[in-house]
């Protein structure tokens, strides 16, 4: 099994930089090929949405589209798989970032009752306290 960084997976998604989306292509295209599962860490699908977002000023419902995609996809090996499936609808209907969904989540399963945190945008989740 191979883990994909950020920027293959970008490529792959936005198809923009055709020396690096032909590389990122014929990888995955493979993979697929032969069977063969790729990783994707929580890490990568987090800075996937933080570039999508920034950098592609991809509005929030495409991307949220983007990664329920790539969640349905049987060619990556993926942890957390169904957390990430809820992080994805918080996300969706909330204000927050996907990473601090993310977070969140994670917090809970590990048995924090709430986490604790500063961003006004996450006042109507369950999943945080404000300080």
């Amino acid at each position: 099994m191979t883990g994909l960084d950020t920027n293959v997976l970008v490529r792959y998604l936005t198809q923009d930089d055709p020396a690096q989306v032909r590389k990122a292509n014929a990888l995955i295209d493979g993979a697929v090929r032969e069977g063969e599962r790729l990783h994707l860490d929580v890490v990568v699908l987090c800075e996937v949405v933080w570039v999508l977002r920034g950098a592609y000023e991809i509005k929030k419902e495409g991307v949220a589209d983007a990664l329920d995609k790539i969640l349905d996809a049987a060619q990556f090996h993926i942890e957390d798989r169904d957390l990430l499936r809820e992080a994805v609808g918080a996300f969706r209907g909330g204000q927050g970032d996907f990473s601090d969904y993310v977070l969140g989540l994670r917090n809970r399963r590990a048995g924090c009752d709430a986490t604790a945190t500063f961003d006004k945008a996450l006042r109507k989740s369950e999943l945080f306290t404000q300080l």
